[in-house]
């Protein structure tokens, strides 16, 4: 069996479905992954999908208390900016694994830059191919979401350090582009960018895993409309759509105050947001804020649902660009309705309409008549359904983009082959 090494930042337990998913179902296509990642000791979203994998991972953080591990962090940030600190140890990690073992190829899976650098640098020492993976970009943000843990201030250096990180990290990942002998990534957006910096970049989307995701219509006693995820800003994912509608439908009695309600299983930052939003609007009695649960709860989550909601924005120079979330896949694949408020106007809006999966709203009125139209349906059924096209649906699913990434592995594997008889 071929080897592939990945080397990612994150992976189960922590929250890296993607790679995740791609090892459950690879080994079928005759490629065996080794991964190497760094160490994540306060997750275990996915934890399912950890067992079976040879992983090496990279501790970064190892101090025992809280003002120490803040520290470390500190350090280990300017190190990284100025040094790329992380990067040169799990390199160290990579040359062993590298020179004791018989890899065809090398992929690096990131979320924003790291650790595309050791990545770079390993496959040119080795004479490997390789191949970027990027799920997300800094272009695709309305402004600093993308940052996950914000830049210490120092001397009043808060906003000049934020520019330096992302100019630095642009460079490297872009450096690392032109190096790989191919470049992946999740949207017909983002390949459009990326294009830019290494015109072999392939679509590959995220889905939804075919074991875990599939319909089971269950008569429920709440119309629940129900929201999984995170929601960094209202320029990223405008819920007042959906909150003038809700409200608009409540006031008029159209919905019965008495058995709908909306679930959030968002994190806190995220609860907070949507309070103030729904307090705006008077709703906030009709919120439900259920916290995250563990990944393979969602799908029973979902299909107890009756209305699935999507927050995105405008795909505009100002909003959001290429958001083609999990979440979507996984409302696709159990077949409830989807209200993505706002439409993209983008290729999240056209997928919704070529699956047939709900609404892309533009305008208060059409997510009036998509909420009435499916509380009826719950009245007569005590549940609703998409007519999803299910031929459509199979681009979407796990073992589907593992076949894509393992032909990538075959074509470069035959290709160096003939350069390197």
């Amino acid at each position: 069996m071929k080897r592939v090494l990945i080397i990612c930042d994150l992976f189960p337990p922590a929250f890296g479905p993607r790679m995740g998913y791609l090892c459950k179902y690879v080994r079928s296509e005759g490629w065996e992954p080794v991964i190497l990642t760094e160490a994540v000791d306060d997750e275990q979203a996915f934890s399912f999908l950890s067992g079976e994998t040879e992983t090496h991972r990279v501790s970064y953080y190892t101090a025992s208390t809280p003002g120490g591990r803040r520290r470390q962090w500190l350090f280990t940030f300017l190190g990284d900016l100025l040094f790329a600190y992380k990067d040169r140890k799990i390199l160290r990690e990579a040359n062993k694994l590298l020179g004791n073992g018989d890899f065809d190829i090398i992929l690096c899976s990131s979320f924003r830059t790291f650790p595309l650098t050791a990545a770079r640098k390993a496959a040119r020492r080795y004479r490997l191919p390789l191949v970027v993976d990027l799920r997300d970009i800094i272009e695709q943000y309305t402004g600093e979401e993308y940052i996950t843990h914000r830049p210490p201030v120092l001397f009043g250096l808060g906003k000049l350090l934020v520019k330096l990180h992302t100019r630095i990290g642009m460079r490297r990942r872009n450096r690392a582009l032109r190096q790989a002998s191919v470049a992946t990534t999740v949207s017909p957006w983002h390949v459009e960018q990326l294009k830019q910096y290494n015109p072999h970049t392939e679509l590959i989307y995220n889905g939804y895993d075919p074991e875990l995701f599939y319909p089971v219509h269950t008569p429920t006693s709440h119309f629940v409309i129900t929201y999984t995820g995170r929601l960094l800003s209202t320029a990223m994912r405008d819920p007042a759509l959906f909150f003038e509608a809700f409200s608009i439908l409540i006031r008029e009695k159209t919905m019965q105050a008495s058995d709908c309600r909306v679930d959030w299983y968002v994190d806190e930052a995220s609860r907070k947001v949507i309070a103030a939003e729904a307090e705006r609007y008077h709703l906030l009695p009709y919120m439900h804020f259920k916290g995250y649960v563990p990944a393979t709860d969602i799908p029973k989550v979902l299909n107890e649902s009756s209305i699935l909601l999507l927050l995105t924005n405008r795909s505009a120079a100002d909003g959001p660009k290429g958001v083609m979330t999990t979440k979507f896949f996984e409302s696709l694949a159990v077949e409830k309705p989807i209200l993505c408020v706002r439409s993209d106007e983008s290729y999240l809006a056209e997928a919704i309409r070529a699956t047939r999966a709900g609404l892309a709203a533009t305008n208060v009125d059409e997510v009036c008549a998509f909420l009435k139209q499916e509380y009826e349906a719950w009245k007569q059924q005590g549940y609703t359904a998409s007519s999803v096209d299910r031929e459509a649906l199979q681009q979407y699913a796990r073992p589907y983009q593992a076949h894509q990434f393992a032909n990538i592995f075959n074509d470069l594997t035959v290709m160096e082959r003939k350069n390197n008889p």
